[in-house]
């Protein structure tokens, strides 16, 4: 029987990287363009279908990483010392992949309900004056505004172990073989 790995397969990190940047990227543009663009603005058809696009890659890598998880052999969860943090951390990333898939969940409800499919990928029809209006666009701002808060949690826990335990957790999310 061989031991646990000591580190993510390559395919985690290379899904757990792209991810990270399609989400941060996402996140941002939501933020300052998509939000502070009127759809009256004709520039808002393209933004609002470069989003649409990566929103879906980004469920499919975030349904992919997680059928992948369950089917690969995995590190064992990282430890602080304190069982609270260490029970926390585990929560965290569960909490990370069910915010991504209601986030990505929550704009494809908007996206049905404002007919956006038509409008934006087929030029048909005209952009609503606001999406406010559409009950997934409230889950949508609010469920984004937590992942943001998660997302910053997460990169300081990694950087609590790496800089402060100086268990050189960053080299189970880099690219290489492992020990085991």
């Amino acid at each position: 029987m061989s031991s646990a790995p000591t580190k993510y397969n390559n395919i985690q990190v290379a899904l757990h990287l792209l991810t990270a940047f399609l989400i941060v990227m996402m996140l941002i543009g939501g933020h300052f363009i998509l939000e502070a663009t009127p759809n009256s603005d004709p520039t808002k058809n393209d933004a609002l279908k470069s989003h649409m696009i990566i929103g879906g890659v980004i469920l499919v890598l975030t349904l992919f990483r997680i059928v992948w998880k369950r089917k690969s052999a995995q590190p064992p969860h990282a430890e602080t010392g304190n069982a609270f943090l260490d029970k926390l951390g585990i929560a965290a990333h569960y909490a990370l992949n069910i915010l991504t898939l209601i986030v990505a969940l929550s704009g494809i409800g908007i996206a049905v309900q404002a007919g956006l499919a038509e409008i934006v990928f087929e030029g048909v029809g005209s952009l609503p004056k606001d999406f406010w209006g559409y009950p997934p666009r409230i889950a949508h701002g609010i469920f984004t505004k937590l992942l943001v808060a998660l997302v910053l949690v997460h990169i300081l826990g990694g950087l609590y172990h790496q800089l402060f335990l100086k268990d050189v957790l960053f080299k189970r999310i880099w690219f290489g073989k492992s020990e085991s």
